[in-house]
């Protein structure tokens, strides 16, 4: 194990237990905040313009580690660097100067504001426009399932400055501030503790500074931003399914069921060595991933690989650790309960695993033509 996983495995074992007290989830959510930034992890996420973008194995070996402890802690790391990417990507010196100090420091909470109602996987439907104006821009529309939409101090949101939805063309990328007049929030529950919601865009006044890169680049620069961190989604999976297999092999070991451990049972010990030998090939596809990116390569299909297989395999994983307790498995304040529902939303977010697919087959058919 690397010395920077040693670390974040330390760290969030000591900060697990702290986070689970948390009488509500924004509370959890801003002590996350606070807990990263005294232990200045969010340099492993956010990238400074003009330096080498962060190394997605470092990244990916962080959200291993935030994730097999708190889902919590994982998401408020991981936010902070999707949401200031595009600034590292193609923002000016203004914009980063603005939000990165704090957004690092852990006092500023980032936000990544792509989905809408008709635009999810698809891009292209986004309809939230910014209309130019003598000034700069008016923005208006709705964005839906926005993490941190509830907490954000500042959002990078894509909007639409030509065309009309379905068109990929004529997207661009804002730098838009939380506190920005003609903004409502609307948080909403999900499975898992969250700080997620509706936003609001209704005539919110922007000036021509907040516009990030070109008109027309917010594509290039989502799918950069998504390129860069699907990987990391990956390794969140494997952090989780490691953590359940371990609290499997533990229960396995210590309960008793007719005269003997439930570890004695063979079919049990087939779900085990089923289980290890998954996750050990989820965690290969990821360390492939991370090593392409690192190159330099595009690495289309080898990022699809692992976000699918690693994602897809964390679920099946956990669904058997659950089973394995019996009863405990679904009662609420067990590890393994809460992991079921932390791990589902990944095999959705950052490129569903029907997406992963497309791109895969797309891939293997053009080899096979040519």
């Amino acid at each position: 194990m690397s010395a920077l996983r040693e670390q974040v495995r330390a760290f969030a074992s000591a900060a697990e237990s702290a986070l689970e007290a948390a009488p509500d989830e924004a509370t959890a959510a801003r002590l996350a905040l606070e807990l990263l930034a005294s232990e200045d992890l969010f340099k492993h996420a956010v990238s400074v313009p003009g330096g080498d973008p962060v190394p997605v194995a470092a990244l990916c070996d962080v959200r291993y580690e935030l994730a097999r402890s708190s889902g919590m802690l994982d998401v408020m790391f991981a936010m902070q660097g999707l949401g200031t990417c595009p600034l590292a990507l193609g923002g000016s010196p203004d914009q980063c100067e603005g939000v990165l100090p704090g957004v690092l420091a852990g006092t500023d909470v980032a936000a990544f504001a792509l989905t809408e109602t008709e635009a999810g996987s698809d891009l292209s439907g986004v309809s939230t426009r910014a209309e130019a104006t003598s000034g700069g821009w008016v923005l208006n529309g709705h964005k839906t399932f926005i993490s941190n939409a509830t907490l954000a101090d500042v959002y990078t949101v894509l909007a639409r400055t030509a065309g009309e939805p379905g068109d990929k063309e004529g997207l661009s990328m804002f730098l838009v501030r939380g506190d920005a007049p003609g903004i409502r929030v609307e948080g909403f529950e999900v499975m898992a503790p969250h700080p997620i919601g509706d936003v609001y865009f209704s005539d919110v006044e922007l000036g021509a500074g907040a516009l990030i890169g070109d008109e027309g680049a917010g594509m290039a620069l989502a799918l950069g931003t998504l390129g860069h961190f699907r990987t990391s989604v990956a390794a969140a999976a494997c952090g989780m399914a490691r953590r359940a297999l371990d609290e499997s092999l533990n229960h396995l070991r210590t309960r008793q069921q007719f005269g003997r451990p439930l570890s004695s049972f063979q079919g049990l010990r087939m779900d085990l060595a089923e289980m290890d030998t998954r996750l050990r090939a989820a965690e290969l596809l990821v360390h492939e991933a991370a090593e392409a990116v690192g190159r330099g390569k595009t690495a289309v299909c080898e990022v699809a690989r692992a976000k699918l297989f690693a994602t897809e395999t964390a679920g099946w994983i956990c669904d058997r650790a659950v089973q394995h307790l019996g009863g405990l498995g679904v009662k609420r304040g067990q590890i393994v309960e809460r992991l079921y529902r932390e791990v589902r939303a990944l095999r959705i977010y950052e490129g569903t695993s029907e997406v992963q697919k497309l791109i895969l087959a797309k891939a293997a058919l053009e080899d096979a033509d040519s």
